[in-house]
């Protein structure tokens, strides 16, 4: 029986694919781990995602200053790549346990995350219906998880807009 736990993979020269999400460090587009790149307005909900081939400090802020407005207010973990944002920009240091925090003594705690991972948790648990995708699909269904992101929910205006775009594109 092939794969039964406690035996010895057949050819030891093609081992057995690890997943993905199991390596160290950041993925990129040419080591198949493909990065997407979101943002999401706290206010609007609004939710723009894409899949890049990495994310260094120029591609984060492209994609940072295309999607926000200049008077936006950027909330961010504390990594280097998002220093040189041109927006007023606040982080939470994760490393330091920090993760909300009050600046201005009202009792709310302004800078945080949360509505960034909760866009990620929506995200990974609609990719996760289809059990993998090929990075050259891969826009695609973020494109698809984007759009009903933006709904909030499936409707007939959602499946009216799904046809209008395949007539569009065909």
């Amino acid at each position: 029986m092939r794969g039964k736990k406690g035996e010895l993979h057949a050819d030891p020269e093609d081992p057995p694919r690890k997943r993905a999400n199991k390596q160290r460090g950041h993925g990129t587009y040419d080591n198949d781990r493909p990065p997407i790149v979101g943002t999401v307005g706290r206010e609007s909900g609004q939710v723009r995602l894409r899949v890049v081939h990495n994310t260094d400090r120029k591609t984060l802020e492209a994609h940072v200053h295309r999607f926000t407005l200049k008077e936006t207010t950027c909330y961010t973990d504390e990594w280097n790549a998002y220093n040189h944002i041109i927006r007023e920009h606040k982080t939470v240091c994760h490393a330091e346990h920090e993760w909300a925090r009050d600046d201005d003594g009202d009792g709310i705690r302004e800078v945080h995350t949360n509505t960034a991972e909760g866009m990620w948790t929506d995200v990974r648990n609609y990719l996760r219906n289809f059990k993998g995708v090929h990075k050259g699909y891969l826009s695609g269904y973020v494109a698809m998880a984007e759009f009903r992101r933006n709904l909030k929910r499936i409707s007939p205006a959602f499946i009216a807009a799904l046809v209008t775009l395949h007539k569009i594109y065909t």
